[in-house]
């Protein structure tokens, strides 16, 4: 057993005060065997009602009621965890998923028909993306395509503005992790597999210094239901599969879905914002 503590801050600082819609954070751990929550914490300005909920997603989601015109909105976040050391290859997968392309049980397909309907086109695809014209091992087939978006697509870091299209993303072959998640999704589903975008943290103290590209950030992946396995994860941005030290906060269809913070100001005008955020993740 591992323990972490997570301290996270964010704040939007406006340029005028404005009134607030409810904001939804995102920001509390799906717990599970590998994740336990010992202490969690939310904060916001001072004089919010914050409510608890589950939403569609079984994601627990604070709601933010602001009653008065703000000029800034912070975040701040404390958790302390558990972490259950976990092989993300520790699976077997049903006899009918051993080999892509596969089919669903018609039970798992009506369970799961909303995650295998693609949601944004994907356009002219390089090979390596394509559908296989010949039995593969599924595991090895998604090995590969975790690769093969690491080593060819660009990171860049990019802490605002929504996902790139999947189109853009292999138009610039360059992007952030949620372009990554959101690029990997769509081939899943094109290619059959149901497919969700997950939000969190990544705990990296054992990643080499260079190979890190989520420090000190929020982070985005993708899992895909296999039979016999279940909802397993994978991490383009990084090129690995999700073991422990990925914390998962929300899953989801869309980015939308997963926002780690969502909401809007009421105003006639716009009110530009800058955002600033703090991110610590160490051993205890």
């Amino acid at each position: 057993m591992i323990e972490i503590e997570i301290r996270y801050e964010a704040t939007y600082q406006y340029e005028d005060t404005a009134s607030f819609s409810p904001h939804l954070v995102r920001l509390l751990p799906r717990n599970g065997f590998a994740v336990r929550t010992d202490r969690s914490k939310i904060t916001t300005n001072e004089g919010t009602d914050v409510q608890y909920r589950q939403d569609i997603f079984d994601n627990l989601v604070a709601y933010c009621f602001y009653p008065k015109e703000l000029d800034h909105l912070t975040y701040k976040l404390e958790l302390d965890l558990r972490l259950e050391e976990k092989n993300p290859f520790h699976f077997l997968l049903a006899t009918h998923a051993l080999n892509v392309p596969f089919n669903y049980t018609p039970e798992e397909a009506s369970v799961l028909s909303a995650y295998i309907t693609p949601r944004q086109a994907l356009g002219p695809i390089p090979e390596a993306l394509d559908r296989p014209t010949k039995e593969i091992p599924t595991v090895d087939w998604l090995v590969g395509l975790n690769s093969w978006l690491h080593e060819n697509i660009e990171y860049e870091r990019r802490d605002e503005g929504e996902a790139y299209a999947p189109e853009q993303t292999l138009a610039l072959m360059k992007g952030s992790c949620r372009d990554y998640a959101v690029l990997a999704a769509e081939v899943l589903r094109h290619h059959g597999l149901a497919a969700r975008l997950v939000s969190g943290f990544s705990w990296e103290e054992e990643t080499p210094e260079e190979d890190r590209r989520a420090e000190n950030a929020l982070h985005a992946w993708v899992e895909t239901y296999l039979p016999g396995a279940g909802w397993v994860g994978i991490d383009p941005t990084n090129g690995i599969f999700c073991g422990h030290h990925f914390i998962a906060t929300a899953v989801g269809l869309t980015p939308a879905h997963i926002a780690p913070v969502h909401g809007h100001y009421y105003g006639k005008k716009t009110i530009n914002s800058t955002l600033t955020t703090n991110l610590s993740i160490r051993r205890k």
